[in-house]
């Protein structure tokens, strides 16, 4: 009796495995325009585009010019990717561009995505699309001493987004910090394309107590500069009241993780010196 049930109970799992499989990937020819990443089932994949689809294969382009006919049962995915060819390789999208070392830029995150990041190694952050042009995060330190804990928040609203020019408004504000309402209103602009752009922001650092309120105006300038697939140049500086920061460094990016390592530099202080600007960004 033993054997006949064993070789039931082993028809019903293949049965029920064969009815668990994935079905085959859909293949369509893309819009004009649109890049797309195959993936085989033997984990190897390519750049480029579906140029026609038979019965059972079709016919894939890659970015270099060579035709490869597939069949349709060999492939794990299908999907559009976000960027650009450059020299026959695709050089993906930054995955970090609403900001610059810390500083936000003019661009928005669309409905839907989101990032978490960490600053300096120990200021996580997380920022939500609410819509196409609207984004809402906040953030807490990890250490913080026998205090209430900190914590801020960082409305954004995207008032303009055309094909090189971006404008951005929003707060970042603090609480529970000494009994203190502190934060800074600010306005953006970034003029340039992904790999290529400046950014300018006007805001105004607020502290505001039961006894006093004080502010003071703050003007970045920064920009950034793509020099190869995975790298990009930052520099980020400010200028307020009685003093300033300046900074430089790289951006190491892939698909979804970016990892910025930078120098800040005080500027119109006694002494010179410099610090490291460690932050890692992952997007989802």
């Amino acid at each position: 009796m033993a054997l006949p049930l064993l070789l039931a109970a082993l028809l019903t799992f293949s049965a029920a495995a064969a009815q668990a499989q994935p079905p085959p990937v859909a293949i369509e020819i893309p819009a004009a325009g649109v890049t797309q990443e195959l993936e085989l089932n033997d984990g190897s994949s390519v750049i480029g585009r579906v140029e026609s689809v038979g019965e059972g294969r079709f016919v894939f382009r890659t970015t270099s010019g060579v035709e490869m006919t597939v069949d349709v049962t060999a492939v794990r995915s299908l999907k559009p990717v976000t960027g650009h060819i450059v020299n026959g390789e695709l050089w993906r999208e930054d995955p970090n561009p609403t900001r610059l070392f810390f500083a936000p830029t003019g661009r928005s995150l669309k409905k839907g995505e989101a990032y978490f990041g960490v600053y300096e190694l120990f200021l996580p952050f997380v920022q939500v699309g609410v819509t196409d042009r609207i984004s809402i995060g906040a953030g807490t330190p990890l250490i913080f001493g026998d205090v209430e804990r900190p914590f801020w928040v960082t409305p954004k609203v995207q008032l303009l987004e055309r094909r090189s020019t971006a404008v951005s408004a929003g707060v970042m504000h603090f609480f529970n910090v000494d009994e203190a309402s502190i934060g800074i209103a600010y306005g953006v602009v970034t003029q340039g394309s992904a790999d290529r752009a400046a950014t300018i922001g006007v805001g105004y650092a607020y502290e505001r107590t039961d006894d006093d309120d004080a502010g003071s105006a703050v003007v970045m300038i920064g920009g950034e500069h793509r020099v190869s697939r995975r790298i990009k140049l930052v520099t980020e500086n400010y200028v307020f009241k009685g003093g300033g920061f300046a900074s430089g460094g790289l951006r190491f990016f892939g698909e979804k993780l970016s990892a910025d390592f930078g120098l800040v530099m005080p500027l119109f202080a006694d002494d010179t010196f410099v610090f490291p600007m460690i932050n890692i960004v992952r997007k989802f």
